[in-house]
C-alpha cells in the first residue's frame, strides 16, 4: 500500500484536495478531524487536567484553548506532547484497517506534517499550494480568524516555498477546484491508482 502524505499551510486547499482524493476512492485520514473527535473523547481528561477552563460540556472548547496556547510556547508544548501521541495511535489504526481491507493507497492529510517528522513515515508528499494573496484572503475570511491569529500559526508553519521545494508533487489550488481535480487525476494515473 502507498502511503500519500497530504500537506499544506493553513488556507491553501487542504481540505478541499483531500476531499479530490477521497472522491477518486482513496481512503484519506484527516488529522484536524481526528483532533476534534480527541477533543470529545481520549484528550478530554488529559487536556483538562493542564488547561481545566478549556474544558465545556466535557469536551474541549477548540477557541478557548487556542487562546490560553497562543503565544506561550511552553504550553504549546505541553499540549502537543498530550496530542501528537493520541493522533499518531488513531492514525496507526487507520492505516491498519486500510491495508487490511486491501486499499492500494491511502492518504493522510496532515497539516503539520513536517514539521512534526511524519514525512519519514509515507512514500510520497503532495504540498497543496497557493498565492499569498489568495492564501491570506480565504484565512481571513474564516470566522474567529484575526490577522494575529494567521501570523501565529503561520509562524509555526515550515514556510510554502520549503514545503513545495521538499514535496512530490504540488497541488495549486489558485485556480479553481476543477485546475486541482485534475492536477490530482493526473496524480493518480501516474501512481497508476
Amino acid at each position: 500500500m502507498i502511503l500519500i502524505g497530504l500537506t499544506g499551510s493553513i488556507g491553501m486547499g487542504k481540505s478541499t484536495t483531500s476531499a479530490i482524493f477521497q472522491a477518486a476512492g482513496v481512503p484519506v485520514y484527516d488529522a484536524d478531524a481526528a483532533v476534534h473527535r480527541l477533543y470529545a473523547g481520549d484528550a478530554v481528561a488529559p487536556v483538562g487536567a493542564l488547561f481545566p477552563e478549556a474544558i465545556i460540556n466535557q469536551r474541549i472548547d477548540r477557541a478557548i484553548l487556542s487562546r490560553l496556547v497562543l503565544g506561550q510556547q511552553k504550553a504549546l508544548r505541553n499540549l502537543e506532547a498530550i496530542v501528537h501521541p493520541l493522533v499518531a495511535a488513531d492514525r496507526k489504526h487507520f492505516i491498519e484497517c486500510c491495508r487490511t481491507a486491501g486499499a492500494p493507497a491511502a492518504l493522510l492529510d496532515i497539516p503539520l506534517l513536517f514539521e512534526t517528522g511524519g514525512d519519514r513515515t509515507v512514500d510520497i508528499i503532495v504540498v497543496v499550494s497557493t498565492t499569498l494573496d489568495e492564501q491570506q484572503k480565504r484565512v481571513l475570511a474564516r470566522k474567529d480568524m484575526t490577522t494575529e491569529k494567521f501570523m501565529a500559526i503561520k509562524a509555526k508553519q515550515l514556510p510554502d516555498e520549503e514545503k513545495r521545494r521538499r514535496a512530490h508533487f504540488v497541488v495549486d489550488t489558485g485556480r479553481g477546484v476543477e485546475y486541482a481535480r485534475r492536477q490530482v487525476d493526473s496524480f493518480l494515473r501516474a501512481l497508476r491508482l
